[in-house]
């Protein structure tokens, strides 16, 4: 099965693209294969736990990440779309605060990689959307962090159509100027 890579403007963060076969059936893909995100990466990360989130259309979750026990996530959409984000948080990062975010949906079976050391959100660009994620450490609530969305330091474009769902949390996220940086 072929995986091809596409670099980001940020070291480290990738985009994914698997070979999907299609016939008059529907189509098949490997969502992830070892040894083709190995070769294809040259990374080896260990899942440890997969992620199935369903939202509706606007729903904004994000920006997450966890301040120890960061967490490697391999994100993906089963049906539907979203305006994926992943922002730099990494100490000593030429490329501390930039994001970069990339349209994931059932069409193009894109994948995003983002390594610990980002922090992470989506928006929902369809009527609801099935999103799923493998992760490389166990959630820890005493160490989840909240970046507020908006946060114009950091500027992210986000493709919004009216005001965005929020949960509590992320309402109540705070600047990037507030959080410390991750050390890797």
């Amino acid at each position: 099965m072929g995986l091809s890579v596409e670099q980001t403007p940020i070291d480290g963060l990738l985009v994914l693209t698997p070979q999907v076969f299609r016939d008059s059936r529907g189509c098949f893909k490997e969502s992830f294969n070892r040894e083709s995100f190995r070769s294809a990466t040259g990374l080896d990360p260990v899942f440890v736990q997969d992620n199935h989130s369903r939202s509706a259309r606007n729903v904004l979750r994000g920006l997450h990440y966890q301040a120890e026990h960061g967490q490697g996530k391999l994100v993906g959409v089963i049906r539907g779309s979203v305006f994926d984000v992943a922002v730099d948080i990494r100490s000593g990062s030429s490329t501390f605060g930039k994001w970069f975010g990339t349209v994931l949906s059932e069409e193009n079976h894109c994948q995003l990689w983002v390594p610990a050391g980002f922090a992470h959100g989506f928006l929902v660009l369809s009527d609801s959307v099935d999103f799923v994620y493998k992760v490389t450490d166990y959630r820890f609530p005493e160490h989840e962090r909240t970046i507020l969305w908006n946060d114009p330091a950091i500027g992210i474009g986000w493709p919004l159509d009216g005001e965005p769902m929020l949960s509590q949390k992320d309402r109540v996220g705070l600047p990037l100027a507030e959080h410390m940086p991750i050390v890797i």
